[in-house]
């Protein structure tokens, strides 16, 4: 049985996509079959991992506002055990038309359920707020795992993502758990981003992720080229620390 995993936090520029890209090529290298989920409407964990949404037939809209079978949204990429449901554009609006819906928190979660049985791991790339698509990625979901990045403002505005996870806890999926904190542009010779962590690991201890994501140009460089880090320059710091993340991952999920 899967694992279905939220990547959530409700500000931007803090690594979400870049963690969802990495961590499934580094997941699906340890031949792990996953799946990525892009719940954004930027859409950029689809052309991130090659997908060209205007060719795309079906995305993760069809699948939530027209119900159409999910197995059809799913797209190869180039890793063997690694598919996509693309975004659209259109999930913008996706969530005035849910409103009206019956069970509306719940459409994600029916869903993805039937693939639970098809992946090692779900992984759902939240977009930057805490709208109706992203309670029905967190009411999906297992866990969560919540990118921070190392900088002075890290931790302004995660109370209120833990108050979301929190209510979706209490009222929608009480299974929710929070898988881990990830620190993400670390710069370890900057004595502020090693203040940053010291104050991450003191408020949350054993949910911090051992790995941290250093700072790396190569994975900036990697989503212009439509792959992972690990398929651009498998020798770069991004693409080891992602690697260790994925091992740090499966190593928890036993």
């Amino acid at each position: 049985m899967g694992k279905i995993i939220a990547l959530a936090n409700q500000k931007g520029g803090v690594g979400k996509t870049t963690t969802t890209i990495n961590l499934a090529a580094s997941l699906a290298t340890l031949e792990k079959k996953v799946l990525v989920v892009d719940a954004d409407p930027q859409a950029n964990a689809s052309s991130g991992l090659g997908i060209d949404i205007k060719q795309a037939a079906s995305s993760i809209y069809e699948c939530l506002i027209n119900r159409i079978d999910v197995r059809k949204a799913l797209l190869d990429t180039d890793l063997e055990s690694l598919k996509v449901i693309p975004s659209h554009i259109n999930l913008v609006g996706a969530e005035i038309e849910m409103l009206n819906l019956p069970n509306r928190e719940k459409i994600l979660k029916e869903v993805l359920d039937p693939l639970k049985e098809e992946f090692d791991y779900i992984l759902i790339d939240c977009s930057p707020s805490l709208g109706l698509i992203t309670v029905n990625s967190l009411t999906a979901a297992d866990s969560v795992i919540i990118p921070v990045q190392a900088e002075y403002f890290a931790l302004e505005g995660i109370s209120k993502l833990l108050n979301t996870i929190k209510i979706i806890k209490s009222k929608l999926n009480p299974q929710l758990e929070i898988e881990g904190f990830l620190l993400t542009m670390y710069d370890s010779r900057l004595r502020q981003a090693n203040q940053i962590f010291d104050e991450v690991k003191r408020h949350f201890q054993e949910l911090v992720f051992n790995t941290v994501i250093q700072r790396n140009v190569k994975l900036s460089e990697a989503p212009s080229y439509g792959v992972p880090a690990i398929l651009y320059d498998a020798e770069s710091n991004g693409a080891k620390n992602y690697m260790a993340l994925a091992k740090e991952l499966v190593e928890r999920s036993k």
